[in-house]
């Protein structure tokens, strides 16, 4: 006479690696119901051929098939699919596939979208700093230009060689800067002061003029790539973020200069830094 083995639930559940709660869900699907049932106690007891029944439980599931369908299967006596599920199957995969794939598709994008933001925000926040000015003494220069091409033949053949003439030096790494004095846009008669930190005071002369210049705590500050005609586009910029970060502006803006004519023939890779008082 050949013993047969019982495993009680929890001993089944243990050796299979699935929860008692799953072999109770199964036993509510009809899926997989104990192989005994003491009607004293209620303990569960279930057989080694059903080691093999979760088993196949187990690969139908990890092929798509649902609980239902596994069920069918069992109540047939197949226990395993046709080729004509298996077939569609595969099919009802191809269209999971195909929504999975869009899925990842928009979730890619979003991604992609939020890395431009993030980059945007970050391209916004090197764009503009906070910055500190110490006083300073510069030599000045206040004239009439005709339009803003004029400024760097200004600075090239009129106030250089007179600083040069004067011995004025110049603290490293260099700091210049204009200001406008007009008190409304004109196309033409622009009305310009430009500034560059010098060491020590000199003569004043009919060309330049020196002044010191106090402190300015904070100031912000914007670089601006391409013609000075274009200033305006990052004014509009500059003044924008001063209003959204609840500053107030205390002086007169200034646009210094770091690339420009002496050093680039492209008006495009001209880099000035738009400069504004605030408080």
């Amino acid at each position: 006479m050949s013993y047969k083995i019982k495993l009680k639930i929890g001993e089944f559940s243990r050796l299979m690696q699935v929860t008692v709660k799953t072999l109770r869900h199964y036993e509510q699907k009809g899926l997989l119901i104990p192989d005994e049932v003491d009607e004293w106690t209620g303990y569960r007891y279930y057989s080694i051929t059903q080691m093999q029944k979760l088993n196949s439980i187990r690969h139908l599931q990890q092929l798509g098939f649902t609980l239902d369908e596994i069920k069918d299967l069992f109540d047939d006596e197949s226990h395993f699919p046709s080729v004509e599920q298996l077939t569609e199957k595969i099919e009802e995969t191809k269209r999971q596939l195909k929504l999975l794939t869009t899925r990842r598709n928009q979730l890619q994008e979003w991604i992609d979208s939020r890395k431009k933001i993030k980059k945007m925000e970050n391209k916004k926040m090197e764009k503009f700093s906070i910055e500190s000015l110490p006083e300073m003494i510069v030599a000045s220069h206040r004239g009439i230009i005709s339009n803003y091409s004029e400024l760097g033949k200004l600075c090239c053949n009129v106030i250089g060689p007179e600083m040069l003439r004067l011995g004025c030096k110049c603290p490293l790494p260099g700091y210049c800067f204009t200001i406008e004095h007009n008190e409304e846009y004109t196309p033409t008669d622009i009305d310009i002061e430009y500034c560059e930190q010098v060491e020590e005071m000199g003569t004043d002369n009919s060309i330049i003029q020196f002044k010191k210049l106090p402190a300015i705590p904070k100031i912000l500050c914007m670089k601006h790539y391409g013609p000075y005609e274009r200033f305006y586009e990052s004014f509009t910029e500059a003044f924008a973020y001063i209003e959204e970060h609840g500053y107030k502006v205390t002086d007169k803006a200034r646009a210094s200069y770091i690339d420009g004519i002496w050093n680039q023939e492209d008006p495009e890779k001209w880099l000035s830094i738009i400069q504004i008082p605030i408080e």
